[in-house]
């Protein structure tokens, strides 16, 4: 069994004060946690600040997105080495929101990861169709062409320091979430790709799934052999219940 990886994904939420506390509570409540990953990703206004409170934690600090350039005359833009110099050790790239909102591609993916890589940052990696996909019986031809372009280019040496994040589109932030064995299935065939491109190598690559994840589901989720963790929205806001996802109740698993 692979490593756990629980992830938080504030989006555009939060004040300074308000992670501020946020961040005190999950301090106290995943204390002791030494046996699973746990990341947050809050706005850029209070990765700087939470990174002290943060310190002798489980905790780790990542962002929600970054530029492929490490500097230049690129106005609103942050690098990835910048964000390495703030504290951040994860990046989430190819968000299906940055997908939508601020169109993002499989290429422009592709060149934020080689950033990521370049700056030593952990870049978890987001695929996943949208609802007429799935009712189109699209959703394995979809995750696999994102995945080919995300990756294009990279190396085994390279792709074993990646998280992969399924995230079907229909289920963020709807409070309509896969059912562990719709997302197993797609898990397992993204594992089987993996090894396909990769060899071995893959079977080390934590594969986590992400939407509308919540205290109620994540027990039932991370019983499944290929979901290796949780990429977590609202949920992530309320610290009682993150910190309830992080300390899912754990049974036998073995790779199917």
């Amino acid at each position: 069994m692979l490593r756990p990886l629980i992830a938080g994904n504030w989006k555009m939420n939060t004040t300074i004060s308000q992670g501020v506390e946020l961040v005190m509570r999950l301090r106290e409540l995943t204390r002791g946690a030494e046996d699973i990953d746990i990341v947050i990703a809050p706005p850029y206004t209070s990765i700087y600040h939470l990174r002290f409170l943060l310190a002798g934690s489980p905790i780790k600090l990542a962002a929600q997105n970054l530029y492929i350039e490490k500097n230049g005359a690129y106005t609103g833009e942050v690098s990835a080495e910048m964000l390495r110099d703030v504290g951040c050790e994860y990046a989430i790239i190819g968000h299906s929101e940055r997908r939508r909102y601020f169109n993002e591609t499989d290429e422009t993916v592709n060149k934020k990861i080689f950033a990521s890589l370049r700056a030593n940052l952990k870049p978890v990696v987001c695929v996943g169709e949208t609802l007429d996909e799935r009712k189109d019986n699209k959703t394995l031809g979809v995750v696999k062409r994102q995945i080919k372009g995300a990756l294009k280019g990279l190396g085994p040496g390279m792709v074993k320091d990646l998280v992969l994040a399924y995230e079907p589109v229909w289920a963020i932030g709807t409070g309509i979430n896969a059912t562990p064995e719709q997302a197993e299935e797609v898990h397992n065939r993204l594992r089987d790709l993996l090894c396909e491109e990769y060899g071995m190598v893959a079977n080390d690559l934590r594969i986590i799934y992400g939407g509308s994840v919540k205290p109620e589901n994540i027990d039932e989720l991370m019983a499944q052999p290929n979901i290796d963790g949780a990429l977590v929205g609202g949920a992530s806001l309320n610290a009682d219940d993150f910190a309830r996802i992080a300390r899912f109740k754990k049974s036998p698993k073995g790779r199917s």
